[in-house]
């Protein structure tokens, strides 16, 4: 089971899906992880209600909540990222909402002074570790998207990066979807090496100098994402 990176207070979280079994299901394995659930609501109008009160330090939320059950979820993630831009946000949802990613991905991702970013869908969340590693990334001020979701924001989007060649095209895929450098290489079976090389022609393609890497790392997804 993953620990929570040290600190000297649990990761805090608030949870807000209008399952009950979910919302106590969370509460349990979020508390083995060592994390502290300072709420779990039916609806995201409550989780705005007490954000500001409790000030957690990152927020779970379903995409579809009532009243509508349509964009609820992410409507009141872009209004938590306006409040208070320091609180990571997870999407977990079982819809795959493209559109909805973009939208939060804009409302400040990669940005200094803004949270971590998820979108997980629930079906796909294979495992507890898993999920606690993504929540722990989040916490850090990593972005952690799905495969499905980022296909999806990717078959949106025009193909504006043509100078980036077809390897440099696949890293950036998978810089997408949250992989670490060690990660990308056992997927593309290459070095650690190579995949620093064609990250840093990435940056040097996409003209994100002067910055620090995690930091170019999510400019240069959004840059793909938002062209």
């Amino acid at each position: 089971m993953p620990q929570p990176a040290p600190s000297t207070a649990p990761l805090r979280i608030m949870v807000a899906d209008d399952s009950v079994l979910l919302r106590e299901g969370l509460i349990r394995l979020f508390d083995e992880a060592g994390f502290e659930t300072v709420a779990a609501l039916g609806d995201a109008t409550d989780l705005l209600a007490q954000v500001e009160e409790l000030r957690p330090d990152l927020a779970v939320l379903d995409v579809r909540m009532p009243p509508s059950y349509r964009d609820e979820g992410v409507r009141a993630a872009i209004e938590l990222r306006r409040r208070i831009p320091e609180v990571g946000i997870l999407l977990l949802s079982q819809y795959v909402e493209g559109t909805y990613a973009k939208e939060l991905l804009d409302a400040g991702g990669g940005r200094a002074g803004y949270g971590g970013l998820g979108y997980l869908l629930k079906d796909r969340v294979a495992s507890f570790d898993e999920l606690t590693d993504a929540i722990s990334r989040i916490a850090r001020g990593g972005t952690v998207l799905d495969p499905q979701v980022v296909r999806e924001l990717l078959a949106r989007q025009a193909d504006p990066l043509a100078a980036l060649t077809p390897r440099e095209r696949d890293v950036l895929k998978l810089m997408a979807e949250g992989r670490t450098n060690t990660g990308i290489a056992s997927d593309l079976v290459i070095g650690v090496g190579a995949v620093e090389k064609n990250v840093t022609s990435i940056f040097q393609k996409l003209n994100l100098e002067g910055s620090d890497s995690d930091h170019r790392r999510v400019l240069a997804v959004l840059r793909w994402l938002q062209r």
